[in-house]
């Protein structure tokens, strides 16, 4: 059977690529986020990952607000990026794996879960970064399969039942009949809103506790609404729902391999965390 070998959960602000672009990794503004991440990508070289299952929410690339489905799980051979509006240079193609895409669609729809099924499926930002974040040579060691989770038009899924869905994949990849080491991605957030009276907002104290829950209470932030946590975290903070369906797909007991939260990234408060299963 396959093997869930942990997470890593990250930020995936536009900003970053542009950064990485133009070499600002030893920035003075930039090095307190990107030195977060050596000791991740050691474990990883370690852990030797074959397959990232990607939780992410698309910013308009590949849905918009007339088509924005709910779940989403790419079902492609290859996943591309294209130009977003906001100057982010295009990464290598990434290859996907379709036998597991496919076993994840029909279990996830077996267990009740409403999907878009994609087979052909553009990837935005809040892949690609996080991924040239974790290698960044960008010759990808890994084939992604991505699951998208709509938080940009409401009504959105709620924290516990973004939660139930990554304790569904989990439960799928762990009975997927394959020797492959599986990471499991979760990307966005944290607290963050980009527009309207409370731009620029970012909740400290709310953060780090939802990090350290992570660890040792994993559904506490399943006891917000989603307007809840928009009060907390702001407009785009409701993010971290990808952090809980990351963190649910481990199972129940975890050890955190490292972590790091810098603010600000743009206007953003940046958190990273990596856990293993024990």
């Amino acid at each position: 059977m396959a093997t869930i070998i942990g997470s890593v959960t990250s930020s995936h602000v536009p900003a970053i690529g542009r950064a990485i672009e133009k070499g600002l990794q030893q920035d003075p503004y930039w090095k307190p986020f990107f030195d977060g991440f050596p000791p991740v990508r050691q474990w990883l070289s370690r852990a030797r990952p074959d397959i990232a299952v990607v939780f992410y929410n698309d910013h308009g690339l590949n849905f918009f607000l007339d088509k924005m489905p709910t779940f989403a799980v790419g079902a492609a051979a290859e996943y591309r990026n294209a130009d977003e509006g906001w100057g982010i240079p295009q990464v290598p193609p990434i290859t996907g794996d379709p036998a597991l895409s496919w076993h994840l669609i029909n279990r996830l729809v077996a267990e009740e879960f409403d999907l878009t099924t994609c087979q052909e499926m553009l990837v935005d930002h809040a892949l690609t970064i996080p991924m040239a974040l974790l290698w960044p040579d960008q010759a990808w060691p890994v084939r992604v399969v991505p699951v998208c989770i709509n938080t940009v038009q409401f009504p959105l899924p709620s924290a516990a039942r973004c939660y139930k869905l990554g304790e569904a994949v989990g439960r799928a990849i762990r009975d997927w009949d394959s020797d492959a080491r599986v990471l499991i991605l979760g990307t966005g957030g944290l607290s963050h809103q980009l527009d309207g009276e409370r731009a620029g907002f970012i909740n400290r104290d709310f953060d780090l506790q939802f990090m350290e829950s992570l660890v040792h209470d994993p559904k506490w932030a399943t006891q917000f609404s989603i307007h809840e946590l928009v009060e907390k975290t702001g407009t785009q903070g409701v993010e971290l729902v990808m952090w809980l369906a990351a963190r649910a797909a481990l199972g129940d007991r975890v050890r955190q391999v490292h972590a790091n939260y810098h603010i600000p990234i743009s206007n953003t408060a940046s958190g990273l965390q990596a856990l293993e299963p024990v």
